[in-house]
């Protein structure tokens, strides 16, 4: 039996398959216009971890359907644009862009926006911040988030701060960024904004504060619950690969 045709009975009983399992979205798109490339892929991640029990497997197969779930709302956020060139339809769209690393379109979507009457908000001007980091402009990122600061100095944002910590260290400020991990450190929600704080210090060479932060954060999250520790458990390696050198 010719090649091709045997290829093309794979396909169609793998999107049978897809479909009376209800995974027809996406991988019955994917097999039929990734002609045995998609097949191989519905294969390793799909039913490869089905059939063995991969742990691996299962977290690329979320990967996947993750992805390509976010594609989707990003082609639905632009056509919404393109119908209705609204704020809030361009702000949608900017969010989407940082989330994807599409960070020159988000930024250009977030300058559009600021320069709007109505588009005068500090969180635009956060997303911007956010976009110009994501395109390795902390300068610029630093920049934006004093410019914030200085026009809303009532704002309050836990996630601009850390931003601008971020921002700070990645630009050589190195005391200036331990002076406002350190300030941020104090509230944030989670244990992120101490392990960076932590891994500065470090860096800076002061290891026995580094060693402190990074114990107290390990103490504080051994008593968590499960789910928050599930949450943490980035955060919580960086913290033990840092106290074991």
């Amino acid at each position: 039996m010719p090649f091709g045709i045997v290829l093309l009975l794979i396909n169609v009983g793998l999107i049978v398959h897809a479909a009376k399992t209800g995974r027809f979205w996406p991988w019955g798109y994917i097999i039929l216009f990734i002609p045995g490339f998609g097949a191989l892929a519905y294969v390793l991640v799909e039913l490869a971890p089905e059939w063995f029990g991969s742990a691996q497997g299962q977290k690329a197969r979320r990967h996947v359907v993750n992805t390509l779930d976010r594609s989707k709302r990003y082609r639905a956020l632009t056509e919404q644009l393109e119908v209705a060139d609204t704020i809030a339809n361009r702000a949608a769209l900017a969010e989407e862009c940082v989330e994807l690393g599409k960070f020159t379109e988000a930024e250009y979507h977030y300058e559009h926006i600021l320069a709007l009457p109505m588009g005068d908000d500090p969180i635009y001007a956060l997303g911007r911040a956010r976009a110009q980091f994501g395109l390795s402009q902390p300068q610029e990122a630093v920049a934006t988030l004093d410019d914030l600061r200085k026009r809303w100095p009532d704002y309050q944002s836990a996630e601009a701060h850390l931003l601008y910590a971020r921002a700070l260290e990645e630009s050589g400020r190195t005391d200036d960024a331990l002076y406002e991990y350190q300030a941020v450190a104090n509230y944030y929600p989670g244990a992120e904004a101490r392990v960076r704080y932590g891994l500065l210090l470090d860096k800076a060479g002061r290891q026995n504060e580094a060693k402190a932060v990074f114990t107290e954060v390990l103490t504080q999250l051994k008593r968590a619950p499960k789910y928050v520790r599930r949450v943490q458990a980035e955060w919580i390696a960086l913290a033990e690969k840092a106290l074991r050198g």
